[in-house]
């Protein structure tokens, strides 16, 4: 019978727990310099919530067929004689590829749409438009309240879920271990200055449901160890619970990042912010499923039926 290839030491026991002061404390402060960042520099916004124009272009292919290198810096003085304000200009995807965005013009939808077709007539015959987005103020507004409220109701909602599974002390560390996901992935987003629009809020949603499932793969073999060791001391029942789930909850992590990094290598400007954010809350996840949803929960404390008898150590049943 053949038997798969099994590189993971399943007979080992990190002392997760006894440590654990280190990793929480290397996770409040990335929180705090998130926190701080979203404070002070705040989100890159894209088009869809502050307003504006999104141009993709391509240029025209060459007599031999062979494609043609934007020429960013010429893009950028022609667009920028036109007196349209705040112009940005990129690369990306292939050299023959950017895309254009010009700030929320004054005068409504109107005067954004007149914009963008100056960029149009401004653009010439060696350049093809491939994709043309206009998202007015009002617009943006709507849709930048609509991304707040869809967050706080998945993060709602998985409180709720949590609570009613379990108990209300699960529902609360879960929830903390996510908050801390979703702030720290959003101070790389304004760290690093990347746009935000409703696909990054698309991969913040996709984010939650990743990462609470894993929280709850270990939160439900913690129920599980407390019933089966009744008088085991809770930090080694949490340690022993997370080293069962370790193999499960990296392995994961580990094929479904890989998937998404050939999504953010081979996809298009589009979809990239949408894997980045995937690519870093992944990992992200994985780490407070790990390293803070259990020291959460064994701060705000569980409750359980102790006996007189005295803890068993690891391994032992009652």
């Amino acid at each position: 019978m053949f038997r798969g290839v099994d590189f993971w030491p399943h007979k080992t026991i990190f002392q997760i727990m006894k440590v654990r002061k280190g990793f929480v404390l290397a996770s409040l402060i990335a929180l705090a310099a998130s926190i701080g960042l979203l404070a002070t520099k705040g989100l890159n916004f894209g088009i869809d919530f502050k307003g504006g124009s999104l141009i993709e272009v391509q240029a025209n292919a060459g007599p031999d067929g062979k494609p043609v290198p934007v020429d960013i810096a010429g893009l950028r003085k022609t667009i920028g004689a036109l007196g349209l304000g705040e112009v940005q200009i990129q690369s990306f995807g292939s050299e023959d590829e950017a895309l254009i965005r010009i700030e929320q013009q004054p005068g409504g939808e109107k005067a954004q749409q007149e914009a963008a077709d100056k960029v149009k007539g401004a653009l010439g015959d060696k350049i093809t438009l491939r994709r043309v987005e206009v998202v007015g103020g009002a617009v943006s507004s709507e849709l930048k309240l609509a991304g707040i409220y869809a967050c706080l109701a998945a993060v709602f909602g998985i409180l709720i879920y949590i609570w009613f599974r379990f108990e209300w002390q699960f529902g609360i560390a879960a929830v903390l271990a996510l908050l801390h996901d979703l702030l720290i992935t959003l101070g790389v987003f304004s760290f690093l200055g990347l746009d935000f629009g409703l696909t990054e809020v698309a991969a913040l949603l996709t984010l939650a449901g990743y990462s609470i499932n894993d929280t709850v793969v270990v939160f439900d073999r913690i129920r599980e160890n407390l019933r089966r060791y009744k008088k085991m001391v809770l930090e080694e029942l949490m340690n022993l619970s997370i080293n069962q789930t370790l193999s499960r909850t990296i392995l994961t992590g580990v094929t479904t990042a890989l998937a998404i990094f050939a999504l953010f290598i081979f996809g298009t400007e589009v979809i990239r912010g949408f894997a980045f954010a995937m690519l870093f809350g992944i990992a992200i996840g994985t780490w407070s499923s790990i390293f803070v949803a259990s020291p959460f929960l064994m701060w705000i404390g569980i409750d359980r039926d102790w006996t007189s008898a005295e803890a068993k150590p690891v391994g032992a049943r009652t």
